[in-house]
């Protein structure tokens, strides 16, 4: 009787070790939360400070832009008054040339030409002065088209930074596109990862025709309906956590095969393009906003199977979607 009490006290003292346990995790779980909570919370914080310094250095770029217009327009115009006063200097060279010429020639055939008269005398001095006056207005005007050409090449600088800089920028915003790119493929492999008909290519996700719609037809199956309505509830889970400035937009395209259709579409230029809006409009109705989406049609000009059997005209019958940039 003695033993039996001594293994049931044991069995009561082993419950608290066991809750002491279970707060423990509790804790570590609540912590792990907390620490999450906060890197999305500072995440978000520098992706708002990486905006404000990119539309900052939009604006300066697009400010030195104007400058270096301006700067462009008064060189061209001090580049047009050097030409005009280059050309009235010749002009005014060649009439001092041709009038000590004539003043030559007739103290020459004067009786008493020794010398210059007064007035030839001070319209010489007059021209002299203006071509000085000349020569100094284009030394001045020689210094300011040299000193515009530092400015203008010091702004080109600039400029050429701030595209670097833009660059990178943009670069980053491609690369964050990337990761959420990768982020909704990779949800949609998994959901669908034992459909038959449907596997990716390259960035692309791929529903073969025949898991979408019937043959020839630009109406979705049930079945249809339903993978598209799964796909618009991925898009909306990943997109939700997509910053608002990166612009993305979900390409739908529609192909067929070369065969020849016998329905009431004309050609597979229709029914490709009509299966693609249909698809969009779906989405619209799960709650896609309509400006991140575009409809396109191939018909048949872009096959993945270029052979002439069955299997290769199942592979090319597909809607295709590519999460993108615009």
């Amino acid at each position: 009787m003695a033993r039996r009490r001594r293994k049931l006290h044991a069995g009561l003292d082993a419950w608290p070790g066991y809750v002491d346990a279970l707060s423990t995790l509790l804790m570590v779980v609540i912590f792990v939360l907390l620490v999450f909570v906060m890197g999305q919370t500072l995440l978000s914080a520098a992706l708002n400070r990486r905006e404000h310094v990119l539309e900052k250095l939009q604006g300066q770029a697009a400010e030195l832009s104007r400058q270096l217009d301006t700067e462009h327009a008064r060189s061209h115009a001090l580049s047009e008054t050097v030409t005009g006063l280059k050309t009235q200097h010749d002009k005014d060279t060649a009439a001092l040339a041709a009038e000590a010429s004539t003043i030559e020639d007739a103290h020459k055939t004067a009786d008493a030409a020794t010398a210059l008269t007064v007035a030839d005398q001070a319209r010489i001095t007059q021209l002299d002065d203006e071509l000085t006056d000349l020569n100094a207005r284009l030394a001045a005007l020689g210094q300011a088209l040299d000193v515009s050409q530092k400015d203008i090449q010091s702004r080109d600088a600039k400029i050429t930074d701030l595209s670097a800089k833009l660059n990178v920028a943009l670069a980053n915003k491609v690369t964050e596109l990337s990761r959420y790119r990768s982020e909704f493929f990779g949800r949609l492999r998994d959901i669908l990862h034992n459909q038959k008909g449907v596997h990716v290519v390259g960035d692309r996700f791929v529903f073969q025709s025949e898991v979408l719609f019937p043959v020839g037809s630009a109406e979705l199956s049930a079945e249809g309906k339903k993978e598209i309505a799964t796909l618009a509830h991925t898009l909306k889970t990943v997109t939700a956590h997509i910053p608002a400035d990166i612009p993305w937009l979900l390409r739908v395209d529609g192909h067929a095969d070369r065969q020849p259709i016998h329905t009431a579409f004309p050609s597979n230029w229709e029914l490709s393009s009509a299966r693609a809006i249909t698809v969009v409009k779906l989405l619209v109705a799960e709650g896609i906003d309509p400006r991140r989406l575009a409809a396109t049609g191939f018909s048949d000009y872009q096959p993945l199977d270029t052979q002439n059997t069955p299997e290769a005209y199942a592979r090319n019958r597909r809607i295709e979607f590519r999460l993108t940039d615009r």
